[in-house]
């Protein structure tokens, strides 16, 4: 269970929803007052258990600081990577209860120490039924995800695990806006969906070709052109 953080005043997460949600104007202010007192900080902790297909219904969760993980999870343990959320972004799936149409097993983990503000899906269910500025943003966020995932899909189905792992650094550098992706070969291989001895030898090779520089904990990306062309499959 998450740590509930001290309610603040309304008005403390007001400007927070209002930035986060673009159907806050198409509110009215009976419905921003709703959605605002009912709004509870929560914190999860690293390894936490978010959401799981056994458990309750959790709400849709903002994210203020921190990161969460979604993946599949097979019955002998295996499991893949689906999307990671971080700061700023909306996890709606953690309130798939009001999504009918969305029915199979996600796990969601707290990656980091996480805190996030709570909107309970009883509450955002109503909204959906009386807005459909609501019910269209919720649609909206579930194909993003579900873009997201047919994304992951493709790359774990169709391209070669060289090409995969050079997106996945792209878009680890395009999030920092630096030359480092700070991950531990484990995490790069839990987050590709792949095996970390598969990881290990391409960033070897990489290495080997002057593509990075491997250190504990991390790589550098010492040429991002070549590494921009094996992402492109060139």
């Amino acid at each position: 269970m998450p740590e509930i953080l001290p309610i603040p005043k309304c008005g403390e997460h007001r400007q927070c929803l209002a930035c986060a949600f673009p159907f806050w104007d198409k509110l009215t202010a009976e419905q921003q007052d709703m959605l605002c007192r009912t709004t509870r900080p929560v914190r999860y902790r690293k390894g936490e258990r978010v959401h799981s297909p056994v458990e309750n219904c959790v709400g849709i969760l903002l994210l203020r600081t921190g990161q969460f993980r979604a993946y599949l999870l097979s019955d002998d343990g295996r499991d893949v990577t689906l999307y990671r959320l971080f700061g700023g972004e909306i996890c709606i799936l953690s309130a798939s209860c009001v999504m009918n149409s969305v029915n199979f097993d996600l796990y969601i983990d707290a990656e980091e120490d996480t805190e996030a503000y709570c909107i309970s899906a009883g509450v955002f269910r109503s909204l959906m039924q009386q807005n459909v500025e609501v019910r269209c943003f919720a649609y909206q966020m579930t194909a993003e995800r579900f873009s997201d995932t047919m994304w992951t899909m493709q790359q774990i189905l169709f391209m070669s695990a060289d090409r995969r792992l050079a997106i996945f650094l792209a878009d680890e550098l395009a999030k920092t806006g630096g030359d480092d992706v700070r991950l531990t070969q484990d995490q790069m291989a839990k987050y590709m969906g792949s095996a970390r001895e598969v990881v290990s030898r391409l960033l070897k090779y990489f290495a080997g070709e002057g593509i990075v520089k491997l250190y504990r904990g991390g790589v550098t990306v010492t040429d991002k052109d070549r590494l921009m062309k094996i992402a492109h499959g060139e």
